[in-house]
């Protein structure tokens, strides 16, 4: 698992280390593993120039200590000075390094056009303007440095991209956009999170000694070699009901497709048994589609709900369908709630609940119950709407997008953040099986943040496997989960 600090707790592991190491071996031990770095990206793309965009602090330092190593490599070094008072306004012994080992040196509040004309050069950029003691946003003067950059310059942010929200939580103003961030120590919340995972690209963590075993993280993200961990495997005495059974209240008779998208998925992902309530359209294509699932009501370990449900259908039928998911609502049974459930909810459950919105429904259902939101405000603040929800609801929320947010009802938990799946991924139905694999998860006893991230996970990679870089639709993603999980349980951690 890949877990982020917040910048707080970064800063008193820091202090710790300080206070316990001679005077400059932290800033060294950065700037070694930043330079080493540095150096091997430059080798692989056959380049020879350097610049640092350097501003104040201690990531300024990190930066110049760098610098003066990488001329000390052989590589061409320009340092780029943006503080209004210059060299007076920068880590002044990393700047002495820098310029013993030969690095130009050019002052951009002196000659912004040479400043320009000089970043343009690089064959390789180090974005050392603030680190993780930043503010959102870029001054203009350095924001006109970093539009200077070359399109085909390696851009190498210095322990987190200038511009972002380090904790990654404010979206506002512009940032650097690098192709490589080298952070120190542990990853940064903005590194895990929209809208700073995009702008963060390649991550390396490089370790400097900082000890962070009992630090709690702000951020989590499971990786591949979690699955076996995780995932719920049958034992010899096992049968389908210890498996779970998954009850499936999906589809109608507009949207029939949902039912079998989401019945398939729990199946193929290894769901003991599925009892499926639909109305007679649906449940003819589940007959078919799954011949497993079992339609009608019983006994069943948690429940799936609203997957292609239309809550205002009218018809015998689907009020009776209807009925079926509102008493397990009222249930003390697990419970995931997607789409067209999410309208059926009327106040917290005490059991354990996973809502499975996309931004649009998220914003519908904060706006039934409080203040108006809209799908805008909940895609530029993810984090913050999904722990809104959370918390008046009880539930753990799963926001799905690009990079899918899970959070639980408590304030202080972590956040769980996936980004797993390819853009193509971005298609009618594939909802529908996320939703039938988190149900699956959940019947099968996973607590609803282990069960919402690691079926985000083994959907990403199932989508990912499945489109190998082309279209894709959701049925393929279906098909794809059986083998994604058996070779990720196959994975040898060690």
């Amino acid at each position: 698992m890949i877990r982020a600090a917040s910048v707080a707790e970064v800063r008193a592991a820091e202090a710790v280390a300080l206070a316990q190491l001679p005077e400059g071996e932290l800033m060294q031990r950065a700037a070694e593993g930043l330079a080493g770095v540095a150096a091997a990206r430059l080798a692989e793309r056959d380049g020879r120039t350097v610049v640092a965009l350097v501003g104040a602090g201690d990531n300024g330092g990190d930066t110049l200590y760098a610098a003066g190593l990488l001329c000390d490599a052989g590589f061409a070094c320009v340092v780029v000075l943006l503080p209004d008072s210059g060299r007076d306004g920068v880590h002044a012994a990393g700047l002495r390094a820098a310029e013993e080992a030969g690095a130009s040196v050019v002052v951009a509040s002196d000659d912004p056009a040479a400043a320009a004309a000089a970043v343009a050069e690089g064959d390789l950029v180090l974005d050392g303007i603030v680190g993780i003691g930043g503010r959102p946003g870029l001054r203009p003067p350095a924001a006109a440095l970093v539009d200077a950059i070359a399109d085909d310059a390696w851009v190498v942010a210095v322990d987190v991209s200038s511009g972002l929200d380090p904790d990654g939580l404010d979206p506002d103003g512009d940032a650097v956009w690098a192709d490589e961030t080298v952070t120190f120590g542990v990853p940064k919340p903005a590194h895990l999170l929209p809208p700073g995972e995009a702008a963060t690209g390649r991550l390396t963590v490089i370790d400097i000694g900082l000890d962070l075993a009992a630090v709690p993280a702000a951020v989590e993200r499971l990786i591949h070699d979690d699955v076996a961990a995780l995932w719920p495997v049958p034992g010899p005495g096992d049968d389908k009901y210890s498996r779970g059974v998954l009850g499936v209240v999906a589809g109608g008779e507009l949207y029939t497709g949902a039912a079998v998208l989401a019945v398939t998925a729990a199946v193929e992902s290894g769901v003991g048994m599925v009892r499926y309530v639909g109305t007679p359209t649906p449940t003819g294509l589940v007959r078919h589609a799954v011949p497993e699932a079992v339609v009608g009501e019983g006994r069943v370990q948690a429940w799936l709900i609203g997957p292609g449900l239309d809550p205002e259908a009218p018809g015998d039928e689907a009020t009776a369908q209807l009925q079926v998911a509102r008493d397990a609502l009222a249930s003390d049974l697990p419970v995931v709630v997607d789409a067209g459930g999410l309208d059926l909810l009327s106040g917290p459950r005490a059991a354990p609940t996973l809502l499975t919105p996309h931004a649009g429904e998220l914003a519908g259902l904060l706006s039934r119950w409080g203040s108006p939101v809209s799908r805008a405000d909940v895609e530029r603040e993810p984090v913050r709407h999904a722990r809104s929800a959370a918390e008046q609801t009880g539930a753990t929320v799963l926001l799905k997008g690009s990079t899918t947010i899970v959070v639980g009802p408590a304030p202080e938990g972590p956040v769980r953040s996936q980004a797993d799946a390819p853009a193509w991924l971005a298609t009618a139905g594939a909802g529908d099986v996320l939703a039938g694999v988190v149900g699956m998860l959940l019947a099968a006893g996973l607590a609803p943040l282990d069960a919402g991230s690691l079926a985000a996970l083994v959907h990403g990679v199932a989508a990912d496997r499945a489109s190998g870089g082309g279209p894709l639709r959701a049925t393929a993603v279906a098909g794809a989960l059986r083998s994604t999980i058996r070779d990720l349980l196959r994975r040898d951690p060690t």
